[in-house]
């Protein structure tokens, strides 16, 4: 389908798609067998200037938005999700800071992430709050001009590899919900460290390390907005980035119809090749009809938002459920038009099964996105009918 996009967004477009096919595609395997962490690509997509497409213009991006982010996620999902997850943490990390940074740590930070040349992090999850995030235990002690943080996070995507990291820690806990802070913690601060590199079931080429907080002393200048503020930048956040995980879902969705499209021309059954079954025809048919309903709303959620309306948790977390179910349902039917050889490693569909689990857990599990759903429908509907549950 024609998206109607601008020569520009073709043209970035193109790049990251050129950069998915002659680059990404070649090690995927590789970096999935041996976890290796993806510099190599990380500092190609940096020259390529893809790492500022949703940074304005003034620290250093390209200024486009929300859309633009998402068209390169989604070509570079469709050779691995692995290395395009490293790529899109980087901005889940660099949001906190664009959306509520003071000038100074926008002029800080955000030309060093849109460069490519420091990449980001965020730093939420807890061995004990994950879903629950009023389960945070991370505590930030202010003392003087500095604060102190004690704790850790767990599950942290670019953990280890990244240089700035947005950090949620508890400033007040008498105060509930609105004690809580975001904080810019730098690699190579007093008192932070790295846990063990995570084995996974899939994006093995992410690095996934837990962090440690052990009287890490940081000014009190990198708070990021005021203090109280944390729970509210979080939300803004995933608001922001949940459009790029569907942009995942849709690239690995494509990635995985195209190679069983092609596969299923050229394997050959009963003295025909299995595309002219109507079993494999209509699982096919299913496979591209729900990927492309998927890219629509991706598309659709991506380009709202950057109208900046006041309201948009609601269709970031449609965007983020529906596109990261369809990934796991078409990369699975992919392996089965694929049959035995969908299965063995020889063929990248059994890897992109194992990557597009994680698409239906993190930044937020589905359960957790329809829960926002359905508490946004309870809150539209009773501001029309005056009644609330």
């Amino acid at each position: 389908m024609d998206y109607f996009l601008t020569e520009e967004q073709r043209m970035m477009q193109g790049l990251a798609a050129r950069i998915a096919r002659e680059k990404i595609r070649p090690v995927r395997a590789e970096l999935d067998a041996t976890e290796q962490f993806p510099w190599q690509i990380m500092n190609i997509l940096a020259e390529a200037g893809l790492f500022g497409v949703y940074i304005p213009e003034e620290y250093g991006g390209t200024g486009g938005g929300v859309f633009d982010n998402c068209l390169a996620i989604e070509k570079l999902g469709e050779a691995c999700i692995g290395i395009a997850t490293s790529f899109a943490a980087s901005g889940l990390g660099a949001y906190p800071i664009l959306l509520y940074g003071s000038e100074e740590i926008k002029h800080k930070y955000l030309p060093q992430i849109a460069s490519g040349k420091r990449l980001a992090a965020f730093g939420l999850t807890e061995p004990g709050a994950g879903s629950d995030v009023s389960g945070i235990q991370t505590k930030a002690t202010k003392d003087g001009d500095h604060y102190i943080i004690n704790g850790s996070k767990q599950w942290i995507t670019n953990g280890g590899e990244a240089e700035i990291y947005s950090i949620l820690a508890i400033t007040d806990r008498s105060k509930g919900p609105r004690g809580a802070s975001f904080f810019v913690v730098e690699k190579g601060d007093p008192g932070f460290s790295f846990g063990k590199k995570e084995k996974k079931l899939g994006i093995r080429a992410s690095a996934t390390r837990e962090l440690i907080f052990d009287d890490c002393r940081i000014p009190k200048d990198r708070m990021i907005g005021r203090e109280g503020m944390g729970f509210i930048i979080a939300m803004k956040t995933f608001d922001k980035s949940r459009p790029g995980i569907g942009a995942l879902g849709v690239g690995l969705a494509q990635g995985a119809l195209d190679i069983a499209v092609e596969y299923a021309r050229k394997r050959v059954q009963f003295d025909k090749p299995i595309i002219a079954f109507q079993a494999i025809q209509h699982k096919l048919a299913d496979m591209a009809i729900k990927t492309e309903a998927a890219r629509a709303l991706i598309y659709s959620v991506a380009r709202y938002m950057d109208s900046e309306p006041r309201e948009v948790s609601k269709v970031a977390a449609m965007a983020k459920v529906f596109a990261g179910d369809v990934a796991m349902e078409v990369a699975t039917n992919a392996v089965q038009v694929l049959g035995g050889y969908g299965y063995m490693q020889d063929y990248p569909v059994e890897k992109m099964m194992r990557d597009a689990k994680i698409l239906q857990i993190y930044e937020g599990t589905n359960e957790i996105q329809r829960n926002i759903i359905g508490q946004e429908l309870n809150k539209e509907y009773g501001r029309l009918k005056g009644t609330f549950f």
